[in-house]
């Protein structure tokens, strides 16, 4: 099963989702990084009343094992429905990678 398969399959178990997007970002870094890097984007209202830090740790905690390995990168945005909606239902893209100190100059 792939990663992101995982992932699904992991977040649906867990949290009662009304929304539920994965993206494989991990073509943007340099490196192996196949199968590494993640952003999913969430609406639950399990996360109704949780702080945004409480909300991270609800998804490290589903995706605990994967963390070790073999996602090294995970970008969560992470909403209740009408957090969701004010936002238009969108997320900011994600910027490319610039390797670490390769972005310095």
């Amino acid at each position: 099963m792939s990663t992101e398969a995982i992932i699904k399959t992991k977040l649906e178990a867990g949290l009662s989702i009304e929304h539920l997007t994965i993206e494989n970002e991990s073509h943007m870094h340099s490196g192996p990084a196949t199968d590494s890097h993640f952003k999913v984007t969430v609406v639950s209202e399990d996360f109704s009343g949780k702080r945004l830090v409480q909300r991270h740790q609800l998804i490290y905690g589903l995706l605990a094992d994967e963390m070790k390995h073999p996602i090294h990168a995970l970008s969560m945005h992470l909403f209740i429905q009408q957090e969701w909606q004010a936002k238009g239902e969108t997320v900011m893209p994600s910027p490319k990678c610039l390797g670490g100190s390769k972005g310095e100059n």
